[in-house]
């Protein structure tokens, strides 16, 4: 009878471990699909871009750096997204900064009368908006996906299993400063 019960106590407890394995497992899978949703929307972004760079470098002369600067970064972000060992964290950081560039970029057409009025400029900037809007929901994505694995990571007892698979946290997606910085109307209107 002792045996019997023992048996079922540790079967209990090790279906309830399976489970938590199982959670983790999902969260961790979870994590990953969301980041693959960003990728998806980044390589949009990076075909894009070489459109729009093409079309502001016909109407840009003083801009010449911050264009360089944009083929450089998206060069990162293309090799980054090709090597699986590429660490998240850079990932973002070179995402981040491209970004800022990209927002500099669409601003400076604004000083461009010929450029701003071109039909294939418009409809270059309305997609890449289309395009901006749909990473950012990747990004709510991802953050929801990571803030459940880390809950899961930090929260015992699947902490412990967490710790025996080498299950971690991941970061989460945050703005950078320059995106959080309130912009200067007056700046805008000159």
């Amino acid at each position: 009878m002792l045996n019997i019960i023992l048996l079922i106590v540790l079967g209990v407890i090790l279906f309830w471990a399976y489970g938590i394995y199982v959670t983790l497992i999902q969260k961790k899978n979870k994590v990953s699909e969301s980041f693959s949703g960003i990728d998806i929307q980044l390589k949009k972004r990076s075909d894009l871009i070489p459109n729009i760079l093409a079309i502001a470098k016909k109407f840009m002369t003083h801009e010449a750096t911050l264009l360089e600067d944009i083929t450089k970064l998206r060069t990162q972000q293309q090799t980054a997204n090709h090597n699986p060992d590429a660490d998240i964290k850079e990932k973002l950081n070179i995402e981040n900064q491209l970004s800022t560039k990209m927002s500099s970029l669409m601003v400076s057409v604004e000083n461009y009368p010929d450029l701003k009025s071109d039909q294939t400029m418009i409809q270059a900037q309305r997609t890449y908006s289309e395009v901006e809007e749909q990473i950012s929901a990747s990004r709510r994505f991802y953050n929801s996906a990571v803030n459940e694995l880390n809950n899961a990571v930090e929260i015992f007892p699947s902490s412990f299993i967490a710790g025996l698979l080498g299950i971690k946290t991941q970061p989460l997606f945050e703005a950078t400063q320059a995106e959080k910085t309130v912009p200067n109307a007056a700046d805008l209107l000159n």
